[in-house]
Parts: C-alpha cells; structure tokens; sequence
C-alpha cells in the first residue's frame, strides 16, 4: 500500500494527517510543506508574532515531535513539482512518491503589485507566510512612513500594528470604502474611526498609479494625483488560490479546486481541502479563507478517505484583532438586504446583524461576545432572530435560543 500524501503543510494538511491517524488509519502517511518549519498559526503571524509577543514555536500548531510520533512523515522545505494521476503519484523535486489516496491542502498565495508599477522594488511586502512577516518587521520603527495598499481585514491589521508601533500609516483603498467587499458600511464606518483615532490616514477611492524608487521604494503617486514619501509598502490586495499543481494535472478548476460535498476532486483518488478548494453549497460553489474552514474541511476530507461518505456543511465564523477590538464574524453576509444594529453595553461595543427579509444571514460582533454566540449558534441551527427583539439593546438575546 502506498499510503496518503498529502501536499500542503498549513493548518487544513496538519488537521488532515492529524485526523486520518486519530480515526485509526495505520498506513504511511506522509506530510510535504515548502516551508522549513512544521505547521503553524497564520493568523498572529501579522499581530502577535510581528509586535514581538508570541515566539516562532508557540506558532506551531502541534510540536514538531508529534508527527515522528504518529509516524507522520512530515517533509518539510520540499516542491511537489508534478502530479501524474493516471500512475496515482507525485514529484517530489526529482523523485517520485506514490499514492493511494492524495490530499491537496496548498492553500492560497498573495496578489502582488505588478513590476511595471514598482512591485518588485525593495521594501514592498505581502502579508502571507513566515518568510513575509520576517522580512518585514525590521521596517517597522517608530516615526516612519508605512503605506498600506488594499483596505481589506489584513490590511487594516497591518495598519493597527504599525500604528501601534508608532509609524505614520497612510491606507489606501481603490473602492468607495474600506471593507467594501466583505461587510457592511456600518461596519466599515466603525473600523474607519476606529483608524482615525490612532492617527491612520485612510484614503477611500483613490488607488495606487504606481510606486517610486531606483532600487528600493521611496514614495508613491496615486490616482487622486497626489504623492507621498513613504519607506516601505505593504500590499493587502488579496489573495487567490494555489491551484498550479492541479490545473497542471488535469483537475477540474472553478474558484479553486473543484470538489464535490465530500470533498473529492474530479479525479476519484485526490482530494482538496482549505483556501485551494472549492465546494457546493445552497446552489453556489463557495470557497472560503478561514482557519475553521481548512480544519473543518480537512477533517471532513479525512473521514471520507476513511469510508465515511459524509457531506461537508460549512459553519462559516471568521475573526479580526485590530488595536484593543476584537471583531467576530458567524454566517456569510451574501444576498443581505438590511442591518440591524445592536448596541453594547459600553463605547465601541455593537453588533451588526445582517438580514434577507427576515432571515437572519450572518452577525459582526464588535467586543460583543455574547452576541456573536448567540448569532453563530442561531445561523448554525438555521434559526432566525425576531430583527426587533435584537435591535432592542434591552432584550436578554440568550432568550433567542430558546424561542
């Protein structure tokens, strides 16, 4: 038997190897990340990490030992470079490795500003993986000049660290508002004060024309026809799915890796799981970005390799730390046609509930704790919530759960 690989080191492949042995599978399992350290957290990466408050080995999301002694072999700093599914295995650089079943978790990788208009100068940055946040954080000294390009959650986080780290930031976002894409405008207009009084400039509609600098960057011009001095760029523009090696064998491409609800590709003997995989749902294909996402998934991936047959039913929640706020999302907000906001019990603290007619779709919770859980468990249970018992700050929302 030659046993599962899985082609991905991030938090859905670690979920996954981790998963297959937990379920009693007792054959070769082997793990293969392009990184040189085991599997880690991304999301301090650009918080707690960058600020200096968490160690690289508190990042591990399970000790490197662990896999030795489930007898994982993990490979680590190696390219699968080819997938040949007619003869089921993969190249790993030069040498080939068979495969009963494959697992694809290669996760997503970040949108790059383009050369011609100074991306590849010194200085400009991508937030994605340890090498990007390691070459970036000697950048950030207190009293210089950060740009910030794409007003999406990371990077806004970028900004709130710089901030707190005492530079001068200036975000732009080509859209009419920050956050455009993926929230409300109540909740863009809550994160915009909330940047403004740390001191960061944000700059809605107006785009970047194009970076300046020989060797290294040293300003910008931008479309508004205005240009400023900065010392070093980060490009928060997205990202998009890793789907070389799958397109390059031949498996079938929609917003990522296609799976089905089980979460096999069109090939009978891979899978695909995290940010690279795509998926039915409600009469869409979705495909999510979320840590939850990559383990959910993942597991579920490993159950059905184990014979399972299940379906895999997102439960969506996503999270962001900026300054001293923490932002909790349950649900998806797509197709919603009104808010319902909820205020807190104290200054900066509210909830932003999204409905369609009155069903309840998703809830941006603010440091509002109570109410995030009381919204995911309603949205998980496919329950809705009476937008008038919400919207009444002195309703005891738990009672929700009851109804």
């Amino acid at each position: 038997m030659s046993g599962i690989v899985v082609v991905g080191a991030g938090q859905a492949g670690s979920s996954c190897v981790a998963k297959l042995r937990s379920l009693g599978f007792e054959g070769r399992i082997t793990l293969i990340g392009s990184e040189p350290v085991p599997p880690y957290q991304r999301p301090p990466l650009s918080k707690k990490y960058l600020l200096g408050e968490m160690e690289l080995e508190r990042l591990f999301l399970r000790p490197e030992s662990y896999y030795g002694e489930q007898g994982i072999d993990l490979r680590l700093n190696q390219e699968v470079t080819a997938i040949e599914p007619g003869a089921r295995q993969v190249t790993v650089g030069s040498a080939p490795l068979r495969y009963d079943e494959l697992v694809l978790t290669t996760g997503s990788v970040p949108r790059r500003l383009p050369a011609q208009i100074g991306g590849d100068l010194q200085g400009v940055h991508v937030v994605r993986d340890l090498r990007d946040v390691d070459a970036m954080a000697p950048e950030f000294q207190a009293g210089r000049q950060l740009l910030v390009i794409g007003g999406g959650y990371i990077g806004l986080e970028a900004a709130a660290v710089a901030a707190h780290r005492g530079l001068k930031v200036t975000l732009v976002e080509m859209a009419d508002r920050i956050l455009q894409r993926v929230a409300a405008k109540e909740t863009s207009d809550y994160f915009r004060a909330l940047h403004a009084r740390h001191g960061v400039d944000i700059r809605e509609g107006v785009g970047l024309e194009r970076l300046t600098g020989e060797t290294r960057v040293n300003g910008a011009r931008l479309s508004d026809g205005n240009e400023i001095a900065v010392d070093f760029v980060i490009a928060g523009v997205g990202i998009t799915p890793d789907t070389d090696l799958a397109e390059a064998a031949g498996l079938t491409i929609d917003n990522g890796i296609s799976t089905d609800e089980t979460g096999r590709t069109s090939d009978p003997h891979i899978w695909a799981a995290g940010d690279c995989a795509s998926f039915p749902w409600r009469g869409q294909r979705l495909r999510l970005e979320s840590v939850p996402n990559a383990i959910d998934m993942a597991e579920c991936v490993a159950e059905n390799i184990m014979g399972a047959n299940k379906a895999y039913v997102p439960q969506p929640w996503f999270w962001s730390d900026q300054y001293d706020v923490k932002l909790q999302i349950a649900g998806l907000n797509s197709g919603y046609d009104r808010i319902v906001t909820r205020p807190g019990d104290s200054d900066g603290h509210v909830s932003f509930w999204y409905y369609k007619g009155e069903t309840l779709l998703a809830v941006d919770a603010m440091n509002e704790p109570r109410a995030y859980m009381v919204g995911k468990r309603l949205i998980d249970a496919g329950k809705t919530a009476d937008p008038a018992v919400v919207g009444d700050p002195e309703s005891d929302l738990k009672a929700l759960l009851k109804a």
